[in-house]
C-alpha cells in the first residue's frame, strides 16, 4: 500500500499530463504484478463492491477519534469527502504495515462475509496500521468512491511506456469482461489471449459536441450526417458462433437484449457492429424511459420484451469476416455496412442509421430542426475519410444536438459539493408552482460559474430556513433556467415527471419567484416531447 500511496501523492500534486504519465509508468515497472493488475482495474472502473455502510464508518471513526458523532458530522460537510474526513480525525497509527495493495483489497472484500462486530474490529485494526494517505485510500476503497484523477487513456499510455506494448493494442486488451480474479497481469497485458479476443469489444470512438456553426468544419462535401439517437451506445460482436453485446461503459449486456441473438442467423461470424441500442416499435424509436426499464435487469420478462422490443441502429462496421476495418475510411466502412444491412430480412434485429442528405450547411440546419419530431437528439457529423479511432478525438466526429428544452424553476434546497467544491453549495433542488404550492421536480449541480457558486453559497448561508443533515432548505426567492434533453413520466417523483440530463442554464436575476413556470407547463412539455 505504501507504493500505491506514493503513486497517489505523486499524481495528486501535479496537473501536468507528462508528469502523471511518468509517475504511472514508473509504478508499472516496479510494483508487484497483482498490484499493477488491481491498479489497472481501479483506473478502468473495476472497483471492489462496498462492504460497509457509510453510517457505520462515521460512527466507528468518531468513536476511535474520541469525539461525539455530531462533531464528526459537522466536520464532514466542511471537508467535503467522507474518506478524507475519517483520515483526518483519526489519531496517528500505532503500528505500520508493508502489505501491498492487493492484500488490503482482499481485506476489504472479506468484510462482506463478517458480522458487524468483526467488520468493525478489522477496520479499526487497519486504521491503526496505515498512515494518513494510506488510510484515505483504504477508506475510498471501502466506500466504493475511489478516483485517482487519471483517465483510462493516460493510464494506457503509461502502461505502454512501461511494457513496450503499443497503445492501440493495450486499449483493446483492456476492454472486456475481466477482473483481477479472472486474469493475470501477464495474461491481460503482455500476452495476447485468443480465447479472450473472442468476446472483446473495440475501444469506442467518441464524438465532441459541436458548439459553433458547422460552417467552421469546411467543405460540406467532406462530411456525412446521420441522426443521433437516444439509446444505449453499444457494440454487437459475432465471433466463433456466439454473440456478445457491450455497452460503451464496458458492461456486458448480452442477456438484457435477447432479441439481438437473432443476428447470428443472418450475419456471418467475425462481424462487429457499432451502433445505438433502441427500444423500437412501429417503425419508430420509443422514448428512452422505455429502454431504461430494461437496463438494470439481468433477465427480461416477456411482458417487457413485448412492451419495449429492441433493435440495434448500426452506424459503423468495425470488423467484417474477422478483418479489423477501423483503419479504413468511414465511407468504406459505411458502404460495407449498408450492403450488409440491405441483405437482411425484415425480422433481423439490425437496422442502419439512415443518412441525412444535404447540399450545404443551411440545409443541414433545417434538417436538424426536425430531430425531436423524429425521436432523435440531433445529428452526428462524420468526415468521410475518417478512420475509427479510440476515445474522444477532436476533428473528425461531432455531435450537433438540438437546443435543449428549458423551464424556469425556483431553488428550494441546497447541498454542499465535494472535493474542491466542498466549501460551496453546488447541488440544488428546484420546484415549479402547482397553484400556491411549490412542487420539487429535479436536481441540478452544473452550469454556473465558480463566481456564481460563491455568490449563491453566501446567500444560502444567510437564508437557510431549516436543515436536514447536509441539506438546507432556503427561502424560495431565486429563479434558475433549467435546461434538459428530455422529459418523461415518473411515478417515483412527486411531480410525476423526470428530466433527462438537467443542468442550470442561467441564473434568472431578472425574474421573481412568482413568475417561475408551473407544473402544468411541465406536463404540457411531457405531452409534446415525452
Amino acid at each position: 500500500m505504501k507504493r500505491f500511496a506514493a503513486l497517489f501523492a505523486a499524481l495528486d500534486r501535479t496537473t501536468r499530463t507528462t508528469v502523471k504519465t511518468a509517475a504511472l509508468a514508473s509504478y508499472f515497472r516496479s510494483a508487484p504484478d497483482r498490484d499493477k493488475l488491481w491498479t489497472i482495474a481501479l483506473l478502468s472502473g473495476r472497483r471492489p463492491r462496498r462492504t460497509v455502510t457509510t453510517t457505520a464508518l462515521r460512527e466507528w471513526a468518531a468513536e476511535r477519534a474520541g469525539i461525539p458523532l455530531w462533531l464528526f458530522e459537522e466536520c464532514y460537510p466542511v471537508v467535503g469527502d467522507l474518506a478524507e474526513t475519517i483520515a483526518l480525525v483519526l489519531p496517528p497509527a500505532s503500528r505500520t504495515s508493508d502489505e501491498p495493495l492487493g492484500h488490503w483489497i482482499d481485506e476489504i472484500r472479506a468484510l462482506a462475509a463478517l458480522d458487524e462486530p468483526a467488520r468493525k474490529a478489522r477496520i479499526l485494526d487497519a486504521w491503526d496500521r496505515l498512515d494518513a494517505t494510506e488510510r484515505f485510500l483504504f477508506n475510498k476503497l471501502i466506500t466504493g468512491g475511489f478516483r485517482l484523477g487519471v483517465s483510462q487513456k493516460l493510464m494506457t499510455r503509461a502502461l505502454s511506456q512501461a511494457t513496450g506494448v503499443a497503445e492501440p493494442e493495450l486499449a483493446h486488451r483492456l476492454m472486456g469482461d475481466w477482473t483481477p480474479d479472472s486474469v493475470t497481469f501477464d495474461g491481460l497485458v503482455l500476452t495476447r489471449d485468443p480465447a479472450a479476443d473472442l468476446s472483446r469489444p473495440y475501444p469506442f470512438y467518441l464524438a465532441y459536441q459541436l458548439d459553433d456553426e458547422p460552417a467552421a468544419l469546411g467543405d460540406p462535401a467532406d462530411w456525412r450526417a446521420y441522426w443521433k439517437w437516444d439509446g444505449i451506445r453499444g457494440q454487437l460482436i459475432l465471433r466463433g458462433g456466439e454473440h456478445f453485446v457491450w455497452s460503451r461503459g464496458e458492461e456486458l449486456m448480452t442477456d438484457r437484449f435477447p432479441e439481438l441473438a437473432a443476428a447470428r442467423d443472418f450475419i456471418p461470424p467475425g462481424t462487429v457492429l457499432d451502433g445505438e441500442i433502441l427500444a423500437w416499435r412501429d417503425a419508430a424509436p420509443l422514448p428512452f424511459n422505455a429502454l431504461q426499464k430494461r437496463i438494470g435487469r439481468k433477465s427480461v420478462p416477456k411482458k417487457l420484451l413485448a412492451e419495449a422490443p429492441v433493435r440495434l441502429m448500426a452506424y459503423d462496421l468495425l470488423e467484417w469476416r474477422g478483418e479489423d476495418l477501423r483503419d479504413r475510411p468511414f465511407d468504406d466502412r459505411r458502404a460495407r455496412l449498408d450492403a450488409l444491412v440491405a441483405g437482411l430480412p425484415p425480422e433481423a434485429p439490425i437496422m442502419a442509421s439512415p443518412p441525412v442528405a444535404f447540399q450545404d450547411w443551411t440545409a443541414l440546419a433545417a434538417e436538424r430542426a426536425r430531430a425531436r419530431d423524429l425521436g432523435a437528439e440531433g445529428l452526428m457529423l462524420k468526415r468521410g475519410a475518417s478512420p475509427y479511432l479510440a476515445g474522444r478525438k477532436k476533428g473528425d466526429w461531432w455531435k450537433w444536438k438540438v437546443d435543449p428544452l428549458t423551464i424556469d424553476a425556483v431553488m428550494i434546497y441546497a447541498q454542499a459539493g465535494h472535493g474542491r467544491r466542498a466549501t460551496l453549495y453546488t447541488d440544488f433542488t428546484f420546484a415549479v408552482w402547482d397553484g400556491p404550492a411549490l412542487v420539487p421536480f429535479t436536481k441540478a449541480y452544473s452550469g454556473l460559474t465558480d463566481a456564481e457558486f460563491r455568490q449563491i453559497t453566501q446567500w444560502v448561508r444567510k437564508n437557510t430556513l431549516d436543515r436536514f443533515g447536509p441539506v438546507r432548505q432556503v427561502r424560495p426567492e431565486h429563479v434558475f433556467e433549467i435546461a434538459f434533453e428530455g422529459i418523461q413520466q415518473s411515478p417515483r417523483h412527486k411531480s410525476g415527471v423526470a428530466l433527462r440530463f438537467p443542468r442550470m442554464a442561467r441564473w434568472r436575476h431578472d425574474k421573481p419567484a412568482s413568475e417561475a413556470n408551473t407544473l402544468a407547463d411541465l406536463k404540457d412539455m411531457l405531452a409534446q416531447y415525452g
